[in-house]
């Protein structure tokens, strides 16, 4: 009879089990990471740039997963690729990336030219590209395809904070800026902006981008005698010096400028008092929680604070989470498009969000100026007002027809 009984028992011990484990549910398989290829100019002329970059899209990447490097349940895995900047280059390394590396999706570049050259290489692949830091104007205008979002601003913006801080009824302006795409592109839009303002351009130089003599072009602007010389220029090789030398600004010439990267702004300290505006100085955005964490954390790292093309690194990986926590981890690009267009996201300058026309990033800026500050070996820029997204609204220059 215990024989029995045992037997029984048994027999219902296994029975449970069975059924337990036939109801248990099957464990999820692991969901493949988001992969994501990222080009930037990590040697070359603009290595510092792109190095920025790639710190600040990193550090934006743990800050908004909180240190997790996921989002939906789907780990992050970031291939980076070095553009050289060379136009040519950065196409054969997108390539590479969607064909070889099976990327979701693309972010980058440092140069205009190198942002051109990949533009179609998105669209071929039906695969978005977010832009940062390249500004020129034709990204988000005449080569602008559907795939294609900036978080960074572009030169347009910048011509109408300059416009917005200097021009007005009477007012004679020049410009100064290197004979290269980024150059031009900052000239051309910054003319029209001024002149509804109601002021008059009385000259334009353009020096080619190797010049290390600005003697004949300094002269040519002093003899137009404007009241206001707006210099656009980027590059070890400037023209900061011999307009000291050739003292332009006592011959009651104002200068003006977008304030450059920290290494840059070492070369201007006999600037000191100049005008202008910055697209991001660490101290100058009004306090916010992503860049006190940024410069935080830059800081603990890196030894120095984050400079310029750091936070635009940040804001390009804000954006892109933002996105993907509302796709819910979900790459399509179809999806991608319609979560991105109009989408607002934070950003170490405060909120931005893109225009569903172009895709381009609307955004603030920042008239500054330039001051000396005891222990430290360039003029820092100090806010004077935070130029709102809404003033700095450029014109679509979308070409019509351009498929949506």
């Amino acid at each position: 009879m215990k024989r029995k009984l045992l037997g029984v028992t048994v027999v219902l011990v296994l029975l449970t089990t069975l059924l337990f484990t036939g109801c248990r549910p099957a464990a999820r398989p692991e969901q493949p990471p988001i992969k994501i290829g990222a080009l930037a100019s990590l040697s070359g002329v603009l290595q510092d740039y792109g190095t920025q970059f790639r710190r600040g899209f990193e550090l934006g990447l743990e800050f908004m997963t909180e240190g997790k490097m996921e989002v939906a349940g789907r780990k992050i895995q970031v291939i980076w690729e070095d553009t050289t900047t060379v136009p040519a280059v950065a196409r054969e390394r997108a390539i590479k990336l969607l064909t070889q590396d099976k990327v979701d999706l693309l972010v980058g570049v440092t140069s205009s030219a190198d942002a051109i050259a990949v533009l179609p290489v998105a669209q071929e692949f039906k695969r978005i590209i977010i832009v940062e830091p390249a500004a020129a104007d034709v990204i988000t205008g005449m080569f602008w395809n559907r795939y294609v979002f900036r978080t960074g601003r572009n030169t347009a913006q910048d011509a109408i904070a300059m416009a917005d801080i200097v021009a007005k009824p009477g007012v004679k302006v020049a410009t100064l800026a290197p004979d290269t795409a980024f150059g031009r592109a900052g000239v051309t839009p910054f003319v029209p902006q001024a002149l509804a303002r109601g002021a008059t351009v009385v000259a334009q130089e353009f020096a080619p981008v190797a010049t290390t003599d600005f003697t004949p072009h300094i002269l040519r602007l002093i003899a137009a005698d404007p009241d206001y010389l707006y210099v656009i220029w980027a590059g070890a090789n400037n023209p900061w010096r011999q307009l000291v030398e050739l003292d332009v600004r006592g011959k009651g010439i104002n200068i003006v400028t977008g304030a450059p990267e920290i290494a840059a702004l070492r070369l201007m300290n006999d600037m000191v008092g100049m005008r202008g505006f910055t697209v991001y100085y660490h101290t100058v955005p009004p306090t916010n929680p992503m860049n006190d964490w940024l410069i935080k954390t830059h800081q603990q790292r890196f030894g120095s604070p984050p400079d310029i093309f750091t936070s635009g690194g940040m804001a390009n990986a804000a954006a892109l989470i933002t996105a993907l926590r509302k796709t819910e981890g979900k790459t399509d690009s179809e999806l991608l498009i319609s979560t991105l267009r109009g989408m607002q996201f934070d950003s170490p300058t405060g909120r931005r969000h893109f225009r569903s026309e172009d895709h381009q990033a609307i955004q603030p800026l920042f008239e500054i100026t330039l001051e000396a500050v005891p222990g430290v070996d360039h003029p820092v820029p100090k806010l004077v007002r935070v130029i709102s997204a809404e003033r700095l609204t450029p014109p679509v220059t979308v070409p019509t027809g351009a498929p949506r």
